[in-house]
């Protein structure tokens, strides 16, 4: 992780498209102002976790599963079983 100090108005770049602005400090609190192209989802942690564990429940796919099926997939190459040459 990458800990950076930054005071009122100083500007943070990530990549060349996003900035991240301090615009406020009070106290224990930062107040960040966000710039990013239209197609970046910008979300509170929390706020992306709860649209995660909808979209999982909306699949009826558990991430322990997809883990499995991966980790399947690597072992064959990205092939499907049964397509590999003996």
């Amino acid at each position: 992780m990458l800990v950076l100090s930054r005071q009122r108005d100083e500007t943070i770049m990530i990549g060349d498209d996003i900035e991240i602005t301090v615009v406020d400090i009070r106290g224990d609190k930062v107040r960040l102002g966000i710039s990013a192209p239209r197609q970046i989802q910008v979300h509170r942690k929390e706020v992306y976790e709860a649209i995660q564990r909808e979209n999982t429940a909306a699949t009826g796919v558990q991430v322990d599963d997809l883990n499995v099926a991966d980790k399947n997939l690597r072992k064959h190459n990205g092939k499907p079983p049964g397509t590999q040459k003996i």
